[in-house]
């Protein structure tokens, strides 16, 4: 079985198949018996499923799948032999209501080079934010080569190849909040109490807020009541705030504070939507 055969499987019922591609770990901690049960009940009144997304995570690469109405989803984790050592059938919350409101602005990256993202996308399986109205249509974009975020000591920030990069206006706007002074985390901690970080909201008009988060402590150029221009450099990625390592979390929301507004679906410049496991980057002018 290649991995993309794998819902294929499941909606057939071929249980037998995929429980003989597992780990033995996997067999350990679930029987056949078990695994049939799950893959009939997730199985029942499915017609199709679609990829969504193919994710490296260090050495292995992860799958996912959601069913023709958007209620349900698979996550399958193949190790570099293609062995599954890891799969979920889930439950998924659509909400089609805001799925269809764009925004009124258009925007572009926040970011130049070659990024990858990391959450994104409009279900909970490819962008873990998308239950949380205030945080739905979030990007976390980290940069990614061979399958890897940093090279050389995983407890160094300056060793990920995100730490430091320049981080820019996705459309122009005024400067309404800043927050410059966090401290950077060490990789692997998490600052509860700062969940932001270093972080800028500007103003777009429209009601419309972009809301960038986690730069590097003191990088910021800009302070509030600027006005920027689309593609400004305002700041350097860090790895402050509720962040395990450097990455830039992107979004557009209809209030300026974090957790008081709503999300809003981004209408990018090029039409691109960037999902789960894609590499982005910013189209030519």
């Amino acid at each position: 079985m290649q991995p993309e055969q794998l819902d294929q499987l499941i909606l057939s019922g071929d249980c037998e198949m995929i429980y003989n591609q597992t780990s033995e770990l996997f067999q350990n901690q679930i029987a056949l018996s078990e695994l049939q049960d799950v893959i009939c009940s997730f199985s029942e009144g499915t017609q199709q499923c679609f990829l969504q997304a193919i994710t490296p995570i260090g050495d292995s690469k992860e799958y996912t799948w959601i069913d023709d109405t958007g209620t349900k989803g698979i996550i399958a984790l193949f190790d570099s032999e293609n062995i599954i050592t890891a799969l979920q059938l889930l439950p998924l919350q659509p909400f089609p209501e805001t799925d269809q409101q764009w925004t009124k602005n258009e925007f572009i990256l926040p970011m130049r080079d070659e990024w990858f993202t990391f959450w994104g996308g409009n279900n909970e399986l490819i962008n873990y934010h998308y239950p949380y109205a205030s945080q739905r249509y979030a990007f976390d974009f980290v940069i990614m080569e061979e399958n890897r975020t940093y090279a050389g000591h995983p407890n160094d920030n300056e060793h990920y190849f995100a730490f430091g990069k320049e981080v820019v206006a996705p459309a122009a706007g005024t400067i309404v909040k800043i927050e410059n002074n966090i401290i950077d985390n060490k990789p692997g901690e998490m600052n509860e109490e700062n969940p932001s970080g270093n972080y800028i909201v500007i103003d777009h008009g429209h009601n419309e807020y972009s809301i960038i988060v986690h730069f590097k402590q003191h990088s910021l150029t800009v302070t509030e009541g600027d006005y920027v221009k689309q593609g400004e450099v305002v700041g350097l990625c860090g790895n402050s705030g509720h962040s395990s390592e450097a990455h830039i979390h992107f979004q557009v929301s209809d209030s300026p504070i974090l957790d008081d507004g709503r999300s809003i679906r981004i209408r990018f410049k090029d039409g691109r939507e960037p999902r789960r496991g894609d590499f982005v980057q910013q189209s030519p002018s």
